[in-house]
């Protein structure tokens, strides 16, 4: 009986090894597997290119740069560009899903993984480099500020004691909260909402990119952008996730390329030219792709 308890035992124990070297084995596997896939996923081109898709982040309700067509279709400066992104990337410019964004929400896209690049007319600062990469740039610009032609505002001394409209998350906003924390400040969400407010009389005057009040000043000649520049010239640049090297090197080469064969300049007359007249030129905007001394 006790011999028989003992054999009993024993090859309990015996099975209680087996598992446990089963699941190691199992785990080892496992390991394996999980490695290979991250290995795999060292270089972001590849997932990109496995998934047959490259997400770029545009804006929908800023044009001539990003916004929708009466189709429901993506249109603009940033999304010719995109398109011409698919295209060398994965062979086909309907390779691209257009992720539409809002000012504020650009950055974040890109940590959350959401988009692989974002252009939406992304300007350039030092505070947005430590949290993603920008590649070269494309495009220059400076804030203007637009107005009803019947009160013009030429200064920033005009603004005192009125308020300015902008949108959130833009250069405008960061440039006159760091250096003109006396101008009251009234803040929406989107362009189009910013746009409408100055229509409706709910502050003296918009700041924002000067390209762009151009163009909607043009459609709309009761106003007029009365401070065409002001602070530095800004660069506008796409953006990819911080870290993402691969990404970063293939689209400044892109860039440069697209840049030697004037697409910049291309884009500019299909796009822009319609949306400015002959208020601004092409070499007052376009940067080719390689970054300016």
């Amino acid at each position: 009986m006790k011999k028989e308890f003992i054999k009993k035992g024993l090859s309990l124990l015996s099975l209680v090894i087996l598992a446990f070297a089963l699941a190691a084995c199992g785990n080892s596997a496992s390991t394996t597997e999980e490695n290979t896939k991250d290995d795999k996923s060292t270089s972001s081109i590849e997932v990109i290119k496995e998934r047959g898709k490259v997400r770029i982040a545009v804006f929908s309700d800023k044009p001539p740069f990003g916004y929708i067509d009466q189709n429901g279709k993506n249109q603009g400066y940033d999304v010719l560009l995109g398109k011409r992104i698919a295209k060398d990337l994965l062979g086909d410019e309907s390779k691209v899903e257009f992720v539409l964004t809002e000012a504020q929400n650009r950055v974040d896209l890109l940590k959350s993984d959401k988009v692989d690049i974002t252009l939406a007319n992304f300007t350039v600062t030092p505070e947005r480099a430590e949290q993603v990469d920008f590649a070269n740039p494309y495009m220059k610009v400076a804030i203007g500020v637009v107005s009803p032609k019947n009160t013009e505002i030429t200064s920033v001394d005009q603004l005192k004691g009125k308020k300015l409209l902008v949108t959130k998350g833009t250069t405008a906003e960061t440039y006159f909260t760091t250096n003109h924390p006396d101008v009251e400040q009234v803040k929406y969400d989107q362009n189009t909402e910013t746009f409408e407010a100055l229509k409706d009389n709910r502050g003296a005057a918009m700041a924002q990119d000067n390209a762009l009040l151009y163009g909607w000043a043009k459609e709309n000649p009761d106003y007029t952008v009365g401070i065409k520049e002001i602070g530095n010239i800004d660069y506008i640049a796409p953006a990819v996730k911080k870290g993402n090297k691969d990404l970063l090197d293939w689209l400044n080469k892109e860039l440069e390329t697209l840049g030697k064969e004037q697409f910049f300049h291309a884009a500019y007359e299909e796009t822009l030219k319609p949306a400015f007249g002959d208020e601004i030129s092409a070499d007052d905007v376009v940067v080719e792709g390689v970054k300016e001394k």
